[in-house]
């Protein structure tokens, strides 16, 4: 709007410069690139993200399964978590020794943290494994890929954006040093004398 206003102060005012002019119409210029530009990068960048995300989504859907492992006793706390002041809400979980059975029908017996208060032998947990039985975490879910594929296109829209405004500054930069550049020099014609009574007669 600052662009638009310039144009319109400066259209028939004896004042205006050409390089006014032309920081106008490069803030003119930079405002509709960002207009266009940005949501058009946006767009993109998040529908390549969905697409690459929701193919994960498949992917891992498919190479990771919730299998039923059932408690044989309660493990000790790690030594890493031995103080109970450092403890968070998230550490609501108990480490177990548990079995499972892979996918592919092989058992396995190792530590797992359940979300039980007062885990006992036999309890059940359902944990993810891959085909051969080894703990994975949980696949990504369609709804956080959407969410991330979203996140994505804003930021490439806001740096699109930043770097436009940013290329916008650097033009309007040198124009500024090529203007004080060019006074520097009518200064140097005028000579070290301009403005003293009898100069130039």
């Amino acid at each position: 709007m600052r662009a638009i206003r310039g144009l319109w102060r400066w259209r028939r005012n004896p004042l205006c410069r050409a390089t006014d002019l032309a920081e106008a119409w490069v803030a003119l210029a930079a405002l509709l690139l960002i207009l266009l530009a940005a949501p058009v990068a946006g767009s993109l960048v998040g529908e390549t993200a969905q697409d690459a995300l929701q193919r994960s989504v498949r992917s891992q859907h498919e190479a990771r399964h919730l299998v039923t492992a059932t408690v044989v006793r309660k493990l000790d706390r790690s030594p890493l978590d031995a103080d109970p002041e450092t403890s968070s809400g998230r550490d609501l979980r108990n480490r177990v020794l548990a079995d499972w059975t892979a996918p592919d029908g092989t058992p396995h017996q190792g530590p797992v943290l359940a979300s039980l208060k007062d885990p006992q032998r036999g309890d059940t947990v359902r944990i993810w494994t891959d085909r051969h039985g080894r703990m994975v975490a949980r696949p990504l879910d369609s709804a956080t890929a959407s969410t991330h594929a979203v996140l994505a296109g804003f930021g490439a829209a806001l740096a699109t954006g930043g770097l436009i405004e940013g290329g916008r500054r650097l033009i309007v930069w040198r124009m500024v040093r090529r203007r004080y550049a060019r006074w520097d020099q009518a200064w140097d014609r005028a000579g070290p004398d301009w403005g003293r009574t009898g100069t130039g007669s």
